[in-house]
């Protein structure tokens, strides 16, 4: 997925405001790419991946054999394994949908947020891009469509202030698939107070 992913989860990883000593979560970081990329700018902090994939874990571990500063764990969201108010910047990258209880998802990522921490969320599957609907059907897993003021609204509604949106699209001729240069992934960005 990182391939995939990545046109997108750079632009919005680059709009985070990490530092020198920040503590990062990536929360579904299947092989670890945006936690190398924290780790990288975090030399001091630390970066931190969860993922419900064993194989995914073990694989970010390989790739990340370099970085002191790094953790991963196998973990479904929320999980216990991670303390409330440790961490500067959380970060997730079309994981949100799958949760079946997204309130208690946003409201156990602004826990984890320390007070002024920010929150990212990424997703291609939302009301407004028409081209992901069938997407459940052609997987077999349910997700939850909701368009950009939904997902304004669940994080406001889970105590996030400072709530923005953003589209990220890439350019016409790169794109694999229309949606990616017309309609893009949704960003949504929220602060704990």
């Amino acid at each position: 997925m990182e391939a995939s992913h990545t046109p997108f989860a750079r632009p919005a990883f680059d709009q985070l405001p990490l530092t020198a000593t920040s503590r990062y979560l990536d929360i579904g970081c299947g092989n670890g790419y945006t936690v190398r990329w924290a780790a990288a700018i975090a030399t001091g902090g630390r970066a931190v991946g969860i993922d419900v994939s064993p194989a995914m874990i073990e694989r970010a571990q390989q790739r990340s054999a370099d970085h002191a500063n790094v953790a991963f764990h196998t973990a479904e969201f929320p999980t216990a394994l991670l303390a409330d108010g440790s961490f500067d910047v959380i970060f997730s990258m079309e994981v949100f949908y799958y949760l079946p209880d997204l309130e208690g998802a946003l409201d156990a990522t602004h826990r984890l947020l320390k007070p002024g921490g920010t929150f990212a969320c990424a997703v291609d599957f939302y009301g407004e891009n028409v081209a992901s609907h069938d997407w459940p059907a052609d997987v077999g897993v349910p997700m939850r469509l909701m368009d950009a003021a939904g997902w304004r609204g669940a994080l406001v509604q889970a105590g996030f202030v400072e709530v923005t949106q953003d589209r990220l699209r890439v350019p016409a001729e790169q794109a694999s698939e229309s949606w990616k240069a017309t309609e893009g992934s949704l960003l949504t960005v929220g602060r704990r107070a």
